[in-house]
C-alpha cells in the first residue's frame, strides 16, 4: 500500500516497515505510543522516561582546524530516523547547516517512500556543514555517537528496523575516514558501552537531500508523538552533556533557503 506522502497523515498509512510505525505516532494519542519499547544501553524506555546520552571520551585522533578561515567542510552521519540526528546537529555550535537525506544508494530510488521498503542501500542520513575553526570532525563524532543515536543497535533505532536505519558514517575523505575507524576502536577499547558498536564506515557516495516536508521537522512538530518521545529528550542531553558545544537556536535548512 502506498504510504502517505503528508508526514501528519498517519493513521492512512498501513506497512511492515517500522518506518510506517514512526509515522503512525502522528495519528495516535501520546499514551498509545509511548507502549513502544525503545532499547537504550539495554534499559526499557519507560512511562515519564527520557534517553540518556552516554558519556565518552573525546578522539584522541581529531582533524586540525583548516589553515584558511571560513573554509566550510561537511560530514554525513546516519543514525536511525534522520529528524532527530538533524535536529541534534541543528543544535550544535559550529554547524552551520545540517540536511536529512539518503546516503549508500542510487539516484532513483532516494526517495522517501522507496527507501522505507529497505531494499535500496540508502541509510537515513544528515549531511552536516561545519565550520572547522569552531567544530571539529572528531567532536561532531563525539556527539554523534554519545548523543545522536546508540551505535550497539544493528539495523534499528528505538521503534524503527531495517537497514534504512543502520548506524553508519560515510567519510568524506580518507582524514574522515582515519579519524572515524580510530575513533571507533578507542570506544570499543574503552568499553564505554554495554555491547559492541556496529556502526559500519562505507565508502563515499552521493548525498541526496529529503524531501522538503522532512527539513527541520523537529523543529516544526515539537508535539509530535515520536518526536516527543524518541527526539527532544536528545536536545536536552545535548545541552547537559556538551554545554559549551550547545546552541539553543538551531540552524535550519528552510531559513537558510529563504535567506
Amino acid at each position: 500500500m502506498k504510504k502517505a506522502t503528508d508526514p501528519m497523515d498517519k493513521t492512512s498509512t498501513v506497512s511492515r516497515t517500522a518506518s510506517a510505525s514512526r509515522r503512525r505516532f502522528g495519528g495516535l494519542a501520546l499514551g498509545a505510543a509511548v507502549v513502544c519499547a525503545l532499547a537504550w544501553q539495554g534499559s526499557s524506555f519507560a512511562l515519564g522516561g527520557a534517553e540518556e546520552a552516554v558519556r565518552i571520551p573525546a578522539p584522541a585522533q581529531d582533524i586540525q582546524a583548516a589553515a584558511a578561515p571560513g573554509k566550510l567542510q561537511k560530514a554525513v552521519f546516519a543514525g536511525g530516523c534522520f529528524w532527530g540526528v538533524q535536529g541534534v546537529f541543528q543544535h550544535v555550535q559550529g554547524v552551520r547547516q545540517a540536511v536529512s537525506g539518503y546516503a549508500g544508494g542510487a539516484a532513483n530510488t532516494a526517495n522517501y517512500d522507496t527507501v522505507s521498503g529497505g531494499r535500496t542501500g540508502h541509510a537515513e542520513a544528515v549531511e552536516v556543514t561545519y565550520d572547522p575553526s569552531q567544530v571539529s570532525y572528531g567532536a561532531l563524532l563525539q556527539v554523534f555517537f554519545s548523543v545522536a543515536h546508540n551505535p550497539t543497535q544493528l539495523n534499528r533505532q528505538g521503534p524503527d528496523t531495517g537497514t534504512q536505519y543502520r548506524s553508519a558514517l560515510f567519510p568524506v575523505d580518507e582524514a574522515q575516514q582515519r579519524v572515524a575507524q580510530a575513533y571507533i576502536a578507542q570506544l570499543d577499547a574503552a568499553h564505554v558501552y554495554q555491547a559492541p558498536i556496529v556502526t559500519k564506515i562505507e565508502p563515499r557516495m552521493a548525498f541526496y537531500p529529503a524531501e522538503t516536508y522532512h527539513q527541520d521537522f523537529l523543529t516544526e512538530h515539537p508535539n509530535h508523538g515520536y518526536i516527543v518521545i524518541n527526539d527532544l529528550p536528545k536536545i536536552a542531553e545535548l545541552q547537559k552533556v556538551f554545554p559549551a558545544r550547545y546552541r539553543a537556536e538551531p540552524v535550519l535548512v528552510k531559513a537558510a533557503r529563504a535567506s
